[in-house]
């Protein structure tokens, strides 16, 4: 298969009217990805090097999405939406260069799998002219029949052009087809619109090409495969289809989900061997897991670094630009943000770290806040190895705590802190005997006096 050249065209043009929604449908997310950047990987991992997308509704902020997940494919515009067959057609320059293999794909049907594909031109390379992907399934109803006799495809029927024992048929058109790219263009410039709705059918070239004398025929695929989105509630289900293969994979490959259930993963989630990963874990687009670590429920992480060994949560929020280091704690309640936690040191509880770096084997108290925005810019605060920092201490950047330096509880860090120092930074305290009973009678009379003057 890698001597042969491939083309995927993918049709990315509908308005997706039943999204509700600005946002062209196709660029929905599933797992932090546009649904159509699901499609072009899977056809980049079946061998299709070279992508067309056919865009229509939004083509500007399609233009600019796709320079994201596929820089070099090309954009053609369907002005007018007349079929399936049209929408491939606005390609031709792209068809018309020669390519082995054409697949012609949905950017609505993220679930594809790359070995469907892979199967497909793999009928192509043994003589098939169109290969059509199906699926089998217990309610056929509203589906277009897959129609064979002696192993060949004859036809594509639609369910209300169906006989009563076509009807009965169970095998179905997924919608996703290959075809030989020496006989692409030739057959969809062949392709008519005479039918109730004017349209040119890409479905239409299987009996074209039958009444040719090539060969066309079907290969089989799960029903997710040809899943497409057209409304919030399949975006949802697909999204779960989603996850639950990237749970099973997970665990599979030695990482314990404690519920997998309720463990959302993104697209690009990289999570190593042993890790045990409790209820209620959200990770987003950017991260990346070591081994061994544990990630305690309800935590939410998003573009974070996590060494092996490190211990994370529960209630932990990691930030773009977190970077724990082996054997790091970040505990309950506690945000880390663009801040590197090395190796051993610890945030325990309800701290907030973010643009600095804590040293190794430091340890953090509760309530400590690096002060790093003053409305206008960020600046850096850096705490030096095997550093304590009492409870409830506010650092304010830019600030340095040198290696083995401590900061008494309670005080405004504002000057950087040599090694081994020794820093308070909160007012004396003053103890005023009997004053506290004058106060509480003085607001007692006080609001007593505002209740009777109504």
């Amino acid at each position: 298969m890698s001597q042969r050249t491939c083309l995927s065209v993918i049709l990315a043009a509908g308005e997706g009217t039943r999204m509700k929604s600005a946002v062209p449908k196709v660029l929905h997310p599933i797992a932090g990805l546009p649904m159509v950047a699901h499609v072009v990987r899977a056809a980049e991992a079946a061998g299709a090097g070279d992508q067309a997308l056919v865009i229509g509704h939004g083509a500007d902020e399609m233009r600019k999405a796709t320079q994201k997940f596929a820089p070099k494919a090309e954009n053609f515009v369907q002005d007018k939406r007349l079929g399936t067959a049209h929408a491939v057609l606005a390609a031709r320059a792209a068809i018309s260069k020669g390519y082995d293999d054409i697949l012609v794909m949905f950017g609505d049907t993220p679930l594809i799998d790359p070995e469907v594909l892979t199967a497909a031109r793999l009928k192509l390379a043994e003589g098939a002219a169109v290969v059509v992907v199906g699926f089998r399934t217990s309610n056929p109803s509203g589906y277009g029949r897959l129609i064979e006799k002696g192993g060949k495809l004859v036809a594509i029927r639609e369910e209300n052009d169906c006989t009563d024992e076509e009807k009965k048929i169970t095998f179905c058109n997924g919608g996703l087809m290959a075809i030989a790219g020496k006989h692409a263009l030739t057959l969809l410039d062949q392709v008519g619109n005479n039918n109730a709705k004017g349209e040119y059918y890409l479905t239409d070239i299987v009996e074209i090409a039958g009444g040719q004398g090539l060969d066309v025929v079907a290969t089989e695929a799960s029903f997710e495969n040809a899943l497409g989105i057209n409304n919030r509630a399949e975006l949802a289900a697909a999204e779960g289809i989603w996850q639950t293969r990237r749970r099973r994979e997970a665990m599979l490959s030695g990482v314990t989900l404690i519920a997998p259930e309720t463990v959302f993963f993104s697209h690009d989630t990289e999570i190593g061997a042993d890790t045990i990963v409790e209820p209620n874990v959200w990770f987003g687009p950017g991260v990346k897991i070591a081994t061994g670590a544990k990630i305690h429920a309800f935590s939410h992480i998003e573009g974070a670094t996590i060494a092996s060994n490190c211990d994370v949560g529960p209630f932990a929020r990691l930030r773009p630009g977190a970077d724990l280091r082996q054997k790091a704690k970040v505990g309950n309640f506690c945000e880390v943000k663009q801040a590197t936690v090395e190796e051993g040191a610890k945030v325990n509880h309800l701290t907030y770290i973010g643009d600095a770096r804590v040293g190794a084997g430091a340890n953090i108290g509760a309530g400590t806040i690096t002060c790093n925005y003053d409305g206008y810019s960020k600046f850096f605060t850096d705490i030096g190895e095997g550093a304590f920092i009492g409870s409830n201490s506010s650092l304010v950047a830019p600030v340095t705590i040198g290696k083995g330096g401590y900061i008494a509880s309670g005080s405004v860090i504002t000057e950087s802190v040599p090694d081994d120092a020794l820093a308070f930074g909160r007012a004396r305290q003053k103890t005023l005997p009997g004053k506290g009973k004058e106060l509480r009678e003085r607001f007692a009379s006080a609001a007593a006096a505002k209740k009777a003057a109504g």
